[in-house]
């Protein structure tokens, strides 16, 4: 669905999460936290980097394959529900990132975020 990103194409991105925001009623100060829940800042993002993914599942069990077998191809599931307060974006089943076969394993056997990872 979703690779590399310009700094325009995640500044469009993140501008739209802010209106959507405000068209619901929040203030500014609300939006703008709530939009960085689901969109990083630009510049911040693991897109513009190169290295995430978004995948569009046609149904939801195409999620849980993922989460049970991307490491085995480097990839970690990224923002997993349980670990938001680490990595302060809420759920995204369909993002992952590429960190190599080695750190995928031990990150998923773990069951850790790469936050967690990097700490270590």
């Amino acid at each position: 669905m979703s690779g590399y990103r310009t700094f325009d194409d995640q500044q469009r991105i993140y501008d739209d999460k802010v209106k959507k925001y405000r068209r619901q009623g929040y203030a500014d100060t609300e939006a703008l936290e709530l939009a960085g829940q689901y969109a990083a800042l630009p510049g911040c993002s693991e897109h513009q980097l190169g290295l995430a993914v978004d995948i569009n599942g046609a149904t939801y069990d195409v999620y849980l394959w993922l989460q049970e077998n991307s490491y085995k191809y480097g990839f970690i599931f990224r923002y997993p529900g349980n670990k938001t307060g680490l990595t302060g974006i809420a759920e995204e089943v369909w993002h992952y990132r590429y960190v190599g076969p080695e750190a995928a394993a031990e990150i998923y056997e773990q069951g850790i975020c790469l936050e967690e990872y990097v700490q270590n």
